[in-house]
């Protein structure tokens, strides 16, 4: 009797399950989206580490706890964690809620699938099929292949290892022993996956031919040109050029024209880093920095960090068109794969990735973009960076504030020079005090739950704030309180 009754909690009981459903989601839209999003609101709740273990009351206990508790527990994970969706959060590439995409994860969470076969996620393969296909039009494909993946690292990781496999196919048996000493290039400015993803394939992070940079963070293609031949006279076989549009810190874009003519002239693998600036490409006013992408073998791109479509959403995409993916990745696992199923079996993407069970990350950014349209995401684009500069010019007009360079893209990286240290510029010390300064008010904010903003050292440069300008939800005022709050925050250092 047991069994044919449809088991939802505990206790088996629907009517139950439901009504908690319904409390944590009244909990949710309250202490998440609308005190969240609330510029009234703090940021976070700051709690040393054994304070929060105590507030939290980890442990977990052979008996049960009661509906009220779990609840409760709810509202104290929401209460002491970052409220990322909030309009002074500025610490990281992501941030923001767009109710859409959060109403296309709450949908995916719910229906608990996983992306390998289209028996059991029909619709999200269609789905994340046409999402694929609308980003590669974009980057200026009509055709070609992509993935979701679990982070832009990972793609950055898959452009690795599917270059490696188009020249070497044999490494995907013999592995190393198959392949010659090779050598990748990217430039200094490049995001850590790629030395990891050196090191996670076998290929060591030695592989690693690290191109200068120019003074704004761009790839040097001339010294490209150089370290390619460096690296042939050395007995190394180039293979791969990882570009990057959107740097972490700088935000700078590569020249992409200028770099695919160096990895053209030398057959190599070009793999584009456009996880963070990808979505630039939305804009008709602000493409042009990425010019030339459409020369790429394959592009990272995360619509959760400019376009907040919620973490994750991490698409490769790739102008292959000769299965690349599924023979480089697939092992027709023959419990998943059938080739006698009683559809058509290339719906099947599941051995295009390294993974088994795959999560739905395409329902979130194609609701959003069914909600907004290609237009309302341009709209969200070109906003980021008409607030960037109108943070620009008002950070100009203050003293104590000064820009690390002129941005390009919507990362605006500059110093507060507290009171003491201004005009002492030619002080011996005046590098090593100002590199303090960041991390003091970086503290304070916390401390204060008032906002977050990173900041970081960079090469010879002293600490300095990295200003992320990403929340779709930002306005003039938020630029104003940044500034403000700063000054507040150092007006005694």
């Amino acid at each position: 009797m047991a069994d044919s009754q449809p088991f939802l909690s505990l206790d088996g009981d629907p009517v139950a399950a439901e009504a908690l459903l319904q409390d944590v989601f009244g909990i949710v839209v309250d202490e998440v989206i609308r005190k969240g999003t609330s510029a009234s609101e703090k940021v976070c709740e700051w709690k040393e580490p054994e304070e929060l273990k105590q507030l939290l009351d980890l442990e977990l206990r052979h008996e049960g706890e009661s509906q009220e508790q779990i609840l409760e527990h709810c509202r104290a994970v929401i209460r002491y964690s970052v409220k990322t969706c909030h309009p002074r959060f500025f610490n990281q590439l992501f941030s923001g809620l767009d109710p859409h995409a959060l109403a296309g994860r709450i949908v995916t969470e719910s229906l608990n699938t996983s992306q390998y076969t289209y028996e059991i996620a029909p619709v999200f393969v269609l789905m994340e099929e046409e999402v694929l296909k609308k980003l590669r039009a974009l980057v200026g494909w009509s055709s070609g292949d992509g993935v979701f993946c679990p982070g832009g690292s990972i793609s950055n990781m898959y452009a690795v290892n599917l270059a490696r496999y188009q020249r070497y196919p044999d490494c995907k048996q013999r592995g190393l022993r198959a392949l010659p000493p090779l050598a990748l290039f990217t430039s200094k400015e490049c995001h850590y996956s790629i030395k990891k993803g050196a090191a996670f394939l076998g290929l060591g992070t030695d592989s690693v031919r690290v191109v200068e940079a120019d003074e704004r963070g761009k790839m040097i293609p001339e010294d490209l040109e150089r370290q390619i031949s460096l690296a042939k006279a050395e007995g190394a076989v180039p293979f791969l050029v990882s570009a990057t549009s959107g740097t972490t810190v700088l935000g700078a874009f590569d020249p992409l024209e200028a770099i695919a003519d160096v990895c053209q002239h030398h057959g190599l693998w070009l793999h584009v880093d456009a996880a963070w600036g990808g979505s630039v490409l939305l804009s008709q006013t602000h493409r042009h920095l990425l010019a030339g992408i459409q020369r790429a073998d394959s592009v990272a791109w995360n619509p959760h960090k400019l376009l907040s479509t919620g973490l994750q959403c991490s698409a490769l995409l790739l102008r292959d068109t000769s299965n690349l993916l599924k023979r480089c990745h697939g092992s027709q696992a023959s419990y998943l794969f059938q080739q006698d199923k009683f559809y058509d079996v290339a719906l099947d993407t599941g051995d295009k990735v390294v993974q088994c069970g795959r999560r739905v990350d395409c329902l979130k950014l194609w609701l959003m973009w069914k909600a907004q349209g290609g237009q309302g995401l341009q709209r969200r684009v070109d906003q980021a960076f008409a607030l960037a500069r109108y943070l620009v010019e008002e950070l100009k007009k203050r003293e104590g504030f000064e820009l690390v360079m002129e941005p390009e893209f919507v990362n605006v990286c500059f110093w507060f020079v507290p009171p003491s240290l201004r005009g002492k510029k030619e002080s011996p010390d005046y590098s090593e005090r100002l590199s303090k300064v960041a991390p003091i008010l970086k503290e304070r904010m916390v401390r204060k739950g008032s906002m977050m903003i990173g900041y970081q050292p960079h090469g010879t440069r002293s600490n300095f704030f990295r200003m992320v300008v990403a929340n779709p939800a930002l306005t003039r005022a938020d630029m104003d309180f940044l500034l403000n709050e700063l000054e507040r925050l150092g007006q005694d250092l």
